[in-house]
């Protein structure tokens, strides 16, 4: 196996700039694995493939805005990219900038800050007891950091003077993915209708396309809901840089399998039903917690690693509804083991040429 056999052309103009309107009148290409057969079908048209007793898997994870913006405090200006909150003061980081590196302070860029705008008296306990410089001065609130780890490349373990995701709303910014390069005007876009968890550095995009009147139709047809949490990294948009995919380290991830869930999956499962999972973020959630190959699944909850590659034998999920992905990318190796990998890339050049639009923004593939 290689990386290169995961690879395709994707033409620019292909990749989706902004998302449609209504959220469910994105086209769907349907993939039925066994015969070949590919349909092509207006988003909301999926109940059209979908069972009563059948088990849609969502994942409520929310996007954070993650990119921050802050200055050194010789006057550099730096970029930060929070992937991971270890507790409520430090942070896992991707940052940008020059000579960064530990001991250096930070100065978060931020909307008028005041006295008046903390976000609680408890907030401001908080960073007094921090070993930090003042943090208000002429009555304006400063939030700073300091690295105090440099990790992986540009990795680094940053501490907040007070807890960051109170002040989101004035230094936060959603982190589109690389390839969008059109602002987007709403970015409850970039989240889906039913993203109650924060903690993602991108959006789970298959679940992208869901409207709450899609949702409640295919209820009534039948179709069951169940919900688990996957925090997306940003792996997910990261190419396989070796020759050999084995040998790619995958980032970990947090993810979260309740027992209300797995309740119901092992009734679906007992009654004949399929599990669906609505993205690779779903799909990697359920393996994860199918992957002792009992013949229940039990709730699970910590941080997962894997990595599925050709040759995997799914455990849980039956179908799966995804967007088009990057080329040599995790995800489309993930597909590529669900379908045969000669089947997705033929599948894609299909998508092509019917004029689909990919990655994030893009337009949806159900693989059954």
């Amino acid at each position: 196996m290689k990386t290169s056999d995961f690879d395709y052309d994707l033409p620019e103009s292909f990749i989706a700039q902004t998302p449609v309107e209504p959220r469910d009148s994105s086209r769907l290409l349907v993939l039925h694995r066994d015969t070949g057969q590919i349909e092509h079908r207006i988003f909301r048209q999926v109940g059209k493939y979908l069972r009563k007793g059948d088990l849609l898997v969502l994942n409520e994870t929310r996007v954070i805005p993650a990119r921050i913006y802050a200055r050194k405090e010789t006057g550099g200006r730096v970029e930060l990219l929070l992937l991971r909150c270890e507790d409520e003061l430090t942070w896992i980081c991707l940052v940008g900038g020059k000579g960064l590196r530990v001991g250096i302070k930070l100065i978060l860029e931020t909307s008028s800050l005041t006295n008046s705008n903390k976000a609680s008296n408890q907030d401001t306990k908080k960073a007094s007891n921090q070993d930090t410089n003042e943090s208000f001065e002429t009555g304006s609130f400063k939030i700073q950091a300091e690295i105090i780890e440099a990790l992986e490349g540009s990795e680094r373990r940053i501490r907040f003077n007070v807890p960051v995701e109170p002040f989101f709303s004035q230094v936060g910014n959603v982190p589109l993915p690389p390839y969008i390069h059109e602002k987007l005007s709403d970015p409850e876009r970039y989240q889906t209708v039913y993203a109650r968890e924060p903690g993602s550095a991108a959006a789970p995009t298959a679940g992208l396309h869901f409207t709450p009147p899609l949702i409640k139709e295919l209820q009534e047809q039948g179709v069951r809901i169940a919900y688990v949490t996957l925090h997306v990294g940003l792996d997910t948009f990261a190419p396989v840089m070796e020759n050999n995919p084995r040998e790619h380290k995958i980032h970990t991830e947090w993810c979260e399998l309740s027992q209300a869930t797995a309740d119901i999956i092992n009734e679906t499962r007992d009654s004949g039903g399929r599990v669906i999972a609505v993205g690779t973020t779903s799909v990697r959630t359920l393996e994860t917690a199918g992957s002792d190959k009992r013949d229940a699944i039990r709730p699970y909850i910590g941080p997962t690693s894997l990595f599925i590659l050709p040759g995997y034998q799914f455990n849980v999920v039956d179908a799966m509804l995804t967007n088009f992905h990057l080329p040599k990318s995790t995800l489309i190796m993930l597909v590529s083991a669900f379908a045969q990998r000669e089947q997705i890339l033929e599948t894609y050049e299909i998508a092509k040429r019917a004029g689909y639009r990919f990655f994030s923004f893009g337009d949806a593939m159900l693989i059954l």
